[in-house]
């Protein structure tokens, strides 16, 4: 990821249509993602594309300090419009490649430009199979975003600091499974997991 840009556009417009798939009974669905329902997920997704749209942007501030708290993300009662607007926002922000270059923060954490596009295209690949898999929806990522995802959770399960895993310890995949089923395993999640 450091030497190359990646247009999050196309794995933005996969999200954006799985988010206009779901229905208003599937907003309290558990999800793959701990103690997260689909309304939460979806409000989490909204706020991590704000911040990473900052970071890009490097307009650092209340949005790019605080770390996420999934469980406790709610979209708000306009998320069908907001969210849209947030991704199409995001993606444009990455587009710029000053956005890949010198440090930024996300999270409250400071990192290198690269790495926080890095982070932002795993999150929407890992949360837009997480709302696949909790609405029955078809997923079919973007497969440069998924690359990046997974070569990302890769990385950082070789990472002896880490334990394993960034958000879990990595679930098993054999090595000849579809990439999305490594990515996923590598994320703490079980590529078999229904609701």
């Amino acid at each position: 990821m450091t030497d190359t840009t990646l247009d999050l556009g196309p794995q933005t417009r996969v999200i954006g249509r799985l988010a206009d798939g779901v229905r208003e009974e599937q907003l309290a669905a558990r999800t793959p993602c701990p103690d997260c329902s689909v309304r939460t997920l979806l409000g989490h997704v909204l706020g991590l594309s704000v911040a990473f749209r900052d970071a890009a942007r490097k307009d650092l501030g209340a949005l790019t300090d605080s770390a996420p708290d999934v469980t406790a993300s709610d979209p708000g009662p306009d998320w069908r419009g907001e969210l849209p607007k947030a991704l199409d926002e995001l993606a444009e922000a990455w587009r710029d490649p000053a956005a890949w270059t010198g440090m930024t923060r996300a999270g409250g954490v400071d990192l290198p430009g690269a790495v926080a596009a890095a982070v932002a295209v795993d999150e929407l690949v890992i949360h837009g199979w997480d709302l696949a898999r909790a609405t029955g929806l078809p997923y079919a990522p973007d497969p440069a975003a998924l690359q990046v995802s997974h070569d990302f959770l890769y990385a950082a399960a070789a990472d002896p600091s880490r334990g394993g895993g960034i958000f879990g310890p990595v679930v098993p995949v054999p090595d000849d499974a579809p990439l999305l089923d490594r990515a996923v395993g590598l994320s703490g999640r079980n590529p078999g997991w229904t609701p």
